[in-house]
């Protein structure tokens, strides 16, 4: 059996999690890219979205039910959320009745190196932010929602312990 163990890796376009194979004496293996589902109430809009106002590229698309999207080493999942007898195991329903619905606070953070011109790109699109610009710890951040309401961080960082990428 594999060592496993997480890594966080530090890239430009995003903060990967990668499962890697320790060795000793030697380099670590990437095993995967981490990967979040995002369930959504219509596929399309969502990949438009994505993909003109962030970056995002479609990897594949199974129309009206699923897409695939990926920026860096994030993979971005969106499904509609499904009925029983419906394809799709991550939008089907919980045992106990409960069904996937877009929303809540859970969220990834995408780091922007001007927030304040992001925003207003973003404002003149249409598109619809939670709150406010606010200043934390280690820089700037808003949330953004995607059309179904699921949220998005955009984060400036202000210190370089807080940026995604050190180099």
């Amino acid at each position: 059996m594999l060592d496993l163990v997480p890594v966080i890796t530090l890239i430009r376009s995003g903060l990967g999690l990668h499962w890697v194979r320790a060795q000793q004496g030697q380099g670590a293996v990437v095993m995967a890219t981490v990967q979040v589902r995002y369930i959504v109430t219509d596929v399309a809009a969502a990949c438009e979205f994505y993909c003109r106002q962030l970056g995002f590229r479609e990897e594949m698309r199974r129309p009206p039910l699923f897409a695939m999207l990926s920026r860096g080493d994030l993979r971005l999942v969106l499904s509609v959320p499904g009925g029983h007898g419906t394809p799709g195991g991550g939008s089907q329903p919980m045992p106990d009745g409960r069904k996937p619905e877009p929303g809540g606070w859970n969220r990834f953070a995408l780091e922007v190196s001007d927030l304040a011109a992001t925003v207003t790109a973003l404002r003149d699109a249409g598109a619809q932010f939670r709150n406010e610009i606010v200043t934390g710890v280690g820089g700037k951040q808003i949330i953004l929602d995607d059309p179904s309401g699921n949220p998005i961080e955009l984060f400036e960082p202000l210190i370089p312990e807080a940026r995604l990428s050190r180099d």
